[in-house]
């Protein structure tokens, strides 16, 4: 048999293999058996027709009704005696008629079959999923119709457990009691669940091969495919096969007509199935778990529950079904109740009065059975394995709680057979599939089991793989250390499990279908270090070189976060940062084909890491349970933020992207919170957070990652906005007047006397020196404001300030002379970079008007003047600017480089004004094209006049206004769009109808567009559209003089139109449309003006580390700035302190301290969030719904306690009647004389 099966199992690779021809389940028949009754037993109900088997007498074969003699001698009918195997005449698939294409499988097979044959031929030959748990229905097969509440469980619960965890559902299979009831709760399931689910409920029919209705129709020796079964349509119980069923087990004993056959099979098929191995997902690893489900039943079910109890099989009984189930659940809590009302619940005396109890139940309610004896041992076997049992009642359960009984009912057959962690694997696999945290919490984490860290691994996969955050929490807290846990390989795997429809998948199959391109690439063969040849063979040869790895996870990463982070795992991977993507790639493939030691390296940042898997998935729940655990929480919040930001832009669907987005405001939520705390703990210690370079997040900072994710509301918190005016400000005090500056900037010496308040540095870096001995003391400190030289860098040339990362020795080592210190802490501070700036570019535009208005000399050789001449150079310097801005700043590419500078709105204003100016400056300097390029000057004149707007978007008035502006700019180009579509309908229309032929184009245009447009500011002249307002104008309908250049005449044959189309036009115009730009200019300034502040401060960041950046000197000294940074870059080779702004290097200890303080002020907030959530109306009403539940627990506890009590009142009544019978009868007899009376219960009364 096992090699047929394994033959079948190479030929038949699917469904589809199967149905090639009747010969591929040719062997079938060889295997598989049916039993014909050989022995005509007679029935002596039915006069001699009828045999025992139930079948008739000529439906038996020759042999059978030749053996009178020896049949004669048989007084009871027996199918292993009285029926003889044959070959299996039914097998195949199953068609039935009128109900679609739908295929099921069915075997006729004997009632002895192997289950190991039958298990594999369902899951090898059938193609029927393995299971995960098999539930199997017992009773409810007579035609007596099931309660609604049964109904409702079978329909609905059963289906919904059935569904979660890949279980099979055994029943009879037919349309009758609760196979029919299955059925249809399976087929509403198929409809109502979409077509791609994986998780498919799988009921499973086994029946009795003589009770089925029209089974004639199955039969055929060579096989049915398909075979095509008709059955009456009656809303009516019948024994026909039911079509909802995926394949049918019909077990032939030998009769006809009655049930009971199939009963042994099934036990057995069950049996075998629970010592099979595997596992939730297919790993091999677990035990199938195996659970019986009593539905009323007849007597006869009693032997197969006490059977499958001795076996350790889990049995769920629901109570008020009715039949055999109600009987032995009221039995056992009879018992339970005489066993917990005896003294002593063990000993002979106990045994008797059970024995005795059951007795008079089996008198009162199974009068008619004969075997007592047997049926009072049998129910008492039950009771001593009642912990196997599980009662559910729809009095006593609600129907959420079904699978939770289910699960329990799981877990204590399993705790049964051992205490060994290992044991219950398979049951916490079940709650991870279940999504019942509280079950797993109550029954298996409840402190019985010793969980070791191998027995969580597997669930904790299950858990993160399938979005299950609570379980994640639970393992955690109960024995995984996530450092063993997370190694890079098994990394890799949670990244090859991402769903095939989620974008991070698209993004990683994108990156690895280029990289494997590269083996194919003539390039790639060679590498480019030492030529060595690199055959696509041997990357081939390598299965991990085609999977995911974390270099596709890198690629994209670095996709999302741009240059704000170095690529993450590079170092990991053995590259280096700055090398070129096909190269990397190469390197990549070149170090798969090896051993690839990195993968079994444990996670450097485990937190980290899988809080990056997460957002990736959009996984909410998970993704802050992740960040919650891992450290630098600000700067993994904005990171989260930036990644989600950027997915929901690549994201096609509308809901995900939202979902994407209302996640990432989440995040810069969180971000702000946790700021907020720390800068209300320390404000020294939150300015140093928000500058300090993160070694997890590849060198980045909370203020790059906040400007990359868009955080808005990350920057409008006081504490960002205090670093940033302390940065403006520089060494000055912040409350210094502008106009002391403006005098200053125009008087220098003032700097030297105390017009201007300065900090000392030799304070601050005492006072900083001070903290950081009490850094070591405790986390928790006073208050201390830095300065800008112990935060950032300031100047390019300032190279020996001192700088964050520099220890307070080395800040002091150098001391500069007090003249040339205070002229430094004045004149490289931004805000005086800033105001000589605006006073320049002031005067700038003064000389460029001045030349425009006066100076604007004609071409060569009497052009341009000196004044021009110096405007062109001041222009030039303005060009050197740029380009440093471009390309000086920074260690990223030319292409990025110039990328970034584009994405500025007026980084494009600068180019769009210089370009300008140069063609205008070009032009100007012949006579043909003088006039263009004076008019080109003219309008770059107003070019430069904009740029104004962005130098005072640092006003604090003035920046909320400027926002606000331009967002009504955008309102401003779709109302241009509406009324250019009706001024060009309007205008056309009107020209056709008031001269019929104009080929003039200047005038079509003034009139098609130019006199509309000023119709609506009120210009409008009569004369050239009322006809009774035309005077004597001289004009003519000749075409060749219109052509010549005269005026053409007026049509007036409907002159009425015009006057009627000119009252439409200005109706829609002045009143719809100027009305609708009207209302779009007072909702978006209702709109932005309560974020108005917002988004000014986060544009006033952009301000500060730009002129922060820049040289002191502003245009057109600037030049001078530049020339001193040429020579100490590229001559004198010195590094610049300023390619990155607002950046802090500590070593480990302060770090390890900064992240300790920084989570200490995460926990206190989430502490505060915690009881902000419980104290809400929802928390409330879980809670209050939570205690009700238990009331109501309690209370059916005190009904069971009160009954408990009435029975034992009761024994006592009858105790004391007893002994007072006693006693009287003795007081009355003469066989013992006592010297006193008998006592009185009135003498042992408490008096009143």
């Amino acid at each position: 048999m096992g090699k047929t099966v394994e033959k079948d199992k190479e030929v038949s690779g699917g469904r589809g293999g199967m149905r090639k021809s009747q010969k591929d389940q040719s062997w079938i028949p060889k295997v598989f058996k049916k039993r014909v009754c050989t022995a005509f037993i007679e029935d002596t109900s039915s006069n001699g027709t009828q045999c025992q088997c139930g079948a008739l007498h000529d439906a038996h074969i020759s042999a059978a009704k030749g053996d009178c003699f020896g049949t004669a001698m048989v007084s009871q009918w027996d199918s292993t005696q009285h029926s003889t195997e044959f070959p299996t005449d039914a097998f195949g698939e199953l068609e039935f008629a009128g109900t679609g294409r739908r295929i099921s499988h069915f075997i006729r097979l004997a009632s002895d079959s192997e289950p190991q044959k039958v298990y594999n031929l369902l899951t090898c030959i059938w193609n029927i999923p393995r299971p995960n748990l098999v539930v199997s229905v017992v009773g409810g097969n007579s035609q007596q119709k099931l309660k609604t509440w049964v109904r409702k469980v079978l329909r609905q619960e059963l289906v919904r457990a059935a569904q979660s965890t890949g279980a099979w559902i055994v029943t009879g299979g037919l349309r009758e009691g609760v196979g029919r009831c299955v059925g249809e709760a399976v087929r509403d399931h198929a409809t109502a669940a979409p077509s791609i689910s994986k998780k498919k409920v799988i009921a499973l029919g086994i029946a009795p091969w003589g009770l089925v209705e029209n089974r004639q129709q199955l039969v055929n020796p060579q096989g049915s495919f398909p075979a095509k079964y008709y059955m009456k349509n009656t809303m009516q119980d019948s024994q026909f096969l039911d079509n909802n069923y995926q394949a049918f087990l019909l077990v032939d004993d030998g009769s006809v007509g009655r049930w009971g056959g199939e009963a042994a099979f099934q036990a057995r098929l069950e049996n075998y199935i629970s010592n099979l191995k595997t596992g939730i997902w297919g790993s091999g690893s677990i035990e199938i778990p195996v659970l019986c489900m009593l539905i009323a039943g007849e007597v006869s079910t009693l032997e197969r529950l006490d059977l499958s109890l001795r076996c350790c099989t889990p049995w769920m009984l629901l109570h008020g079904s009715g039949g055999i189930t109600d009987f032995i659940c009221n039995v056992l809590k009879d018992l339970e109740s005489l066993t917990a009302s005896t003294m002593s619940p063990e000993g002979e005396g106990l045994r008797l009065e059970q024995k005795n109890r059951v007795r008079e139940w089996l008198k009162k309610h199974l009068p008619l059975e004969k075997e007592v004896e047997k049926l009072t041992e049998r129910i008492l076997s039950i009771y001593q394995n009642q912990d196997l049992i599980t009662i559910y009642s729809s009095e006593q359960e609600g129907p959420d709680d079904f699978d939770t009984l289910l699960l329990k009912a799981l877990v204590r057959a399993s705790k049964r057979k051992s205490s060994d962690a290992s044991e219950h694997t398979e049951e916490l696999k079940l709650a991870v599939a279940w999504n019942r945290v509280d079950i797993a919490k109550t029954e298996l984490f409840s402190g019985d089991i010793q969980w070791r860290y191998e027995d969580l691994e597997g669930p904790m996969t299950d858990a993160l793989v399938n979005n299950k955050p609570q379980f994640v929490r639970l393992f955690t807290e109960n024995g995984l250390n996530i450092l063993d846990y997370l190694t890079y390989e098994r990394l890799e795997n949670l990244y090859r499990s991402l769903p095939d429809s989620s974008l991070a998948y698209t993004l990683l199959q994108r990156h690895l279908l280029e990289r494997l391109s590269i083996t194919s690439s003539p390039r790639a063969d060679t590498d480019g270090t030492n030529g060595v040849k690199n055959p696509d063979s041997s990357l081939a040869e390598s299965s991990l070189a085609n999977e995911l790895t974390l270099f596709e996870v890198s690629r994209v990463l670095q996709d999302i976060t741009g240059d704000v982070c170095q690529p993450f795992y590079y170092r990991l991977l053995e590259l280096e940062h700055g090398i070129s993507t096909r190269r990397a790639m190469k390197l990549m493939n070149k170090l798969l084909q090896g051993q690839s030691g990195y993968r079994a390296e444990r996670c450097r940042s485990p937190w980290v890491s899988l809080f990056i898997w997460a957002l990736l998935q959009n996984l909410h729940q998970m993704a802050v349970y992740f960040w919650e655990m891992a450290g630098e929480s600000v700067l993994s919040a904005l990171s989260g933020c930036r990644i989600l930001r950027e997915l929901s832009k690549m994201e096609g669907e509308t809901e995900t992207k939202l979902s994407m987005e209302g996640l990432a405001a989440r995040f810069e939520n969180l971000a702000h919170d946790v700021f907020s705390e720390c800068y209300q703990s320390r404000e020294s210690r939150s300015f140093k957070l928000l500058i300090m370079k993160s070694y997890v997040w590849g060198g980045a900072t909370c203020l790059q990652m906040a400007i990359a994710a868009d955080a808005r509301l990350f920057f409008s918190h006081d504490g960002v906005q205090s670093l940033l005016s302390q940065i403006w400000w520089g060494d000055m005090e912040r409350n210094t007047q502008v106009w002391k500056l403006v005098l200053t900037f125009f008087i220098p010496p003032l700097v030297y006397a105390d017009f201007i308040s300065f900090r000392e540095p030799e304070e601050e870096i005492n006072t900083e020196m001070g903290s950081f001995g009490k850094d070591h003391e405790n986390l928790d400190g006073g208050e201390m404001v830095q300065s800008l030289s112990e935060m950032a860098n300031i100047e390019e040339g300032y190279q020996e300030h001192t700088h964050l990362t520099s220890t307070p020795k080395a800040s002091s080592s150098y001391k500069w002379p007090f003249l040339v210190s205070r002229w430094r802490q004045f004149w490289f501070a931004p805000v005086t970079s800033f105001l000589g700036n605006v006073l320049m570019y002031f005067l700038f535009l003064v000389v460029f008007a001045y030349i425009l208005l006066v100076d604007f000399r004609p071409p060569p050789p009497n052009g341009p003047s000196t004044m021009e001449l110096f405007l062109y150079f001041w222009v030039f310097t303005l060009v050197c600017e740029e380009l440093r801005q471009t390309f000086v700043l920074g260690n990223t590419t030319i292409l990025q480089s110039m990328r970034f500078y584009i994405q500025d709105v007026w980084n494009k204003c600068d180019l769009t004004a210089i370009a300008f100016f140069i063609l205008g400056m070009c032009c100007r300097m012949f006579h043909v094209t003088y006039e263009f390029g004076r008019a080109m000057m003219c309008l770059d004149y107003m070019v430069f006049t904009l740029r104004l707007i962005h130098i005072f978007a640092v006003h604090k008035q003035l920046g909320p206004k400027i926002i606000i502006v331009g967002k009504m700019m955008k309102d401003v180009f779709f109302f241009l769009f509406f009324l250019g579509v009706w001024l060009l309908a309007y205008g056309v229309a009107n020209q056709a109808l008031l001269y019929s032929y104009d080929p003039r184009p200047h005038w079509v245009l003034r009139r098609v567009f130019y006199r509309p447009y000023l119709y609506i500011f009120g210009q409008i002249p009569l004369q050239d559209i009322d006809a009774t307002k035309l005077g004597d104008v001289q004009c003519t309908d000749n075409a060749t003089a219109i052509q010549m250049g005269e005026e053409p005449c007026m049509n007036l044959y409907v002159n009425w139109l015009v006057i009627v189309l000119l009252v439409v036009y200005l109706l829609i115009t002045n009143i719809l449309l100027l009305n609708l730009l009207i209302a779009m200019f007072s909702y978006t300034f209702s709109k932005v003006q309560e974020k108005s502040d917002t988004y000014w401060k986060f544009q006033r960041f952009n301000l500060i580390a730009e002129y922060h950046s820049r040289p002191s000197l502003a245009p057109p000294f600037i030049l001078l700035s530049h020339l001193n940074l040429l020579i100490k870059r590229y001559i004198r080779k010195v590094p610049s302190m300023k390619v990155q702004h607002f950046e802090l290097t500590l070593n480990s200890l302060a770090a390890n301290q900064l992240h300790t303080w920084e989570a200490i002020q995460k926990e206190n907030l989430l502490v505060t969030l915690s009881k902000k959530q419980k104290d809400c109306d929802s928390e409330r009403l879980k809670r209050t719904s939570t205690k009700v539940d238990n009331v109501l627990k309690h209370v059916t506890d005190l009904r069971d306690h009160d009954r408990r009590l009435r029975q034992v009142e009761a024994e006592l009544e009858y105790c004391s009647k007893a002994l007072s019978w006693l006693v009287e009868s003795i007081s009355q007899s003469n066989l013992i004389k006592a010297e006193q009376p008998p006592p009185k219960l009135q003498d042992f009364l408490p008096s009143p």
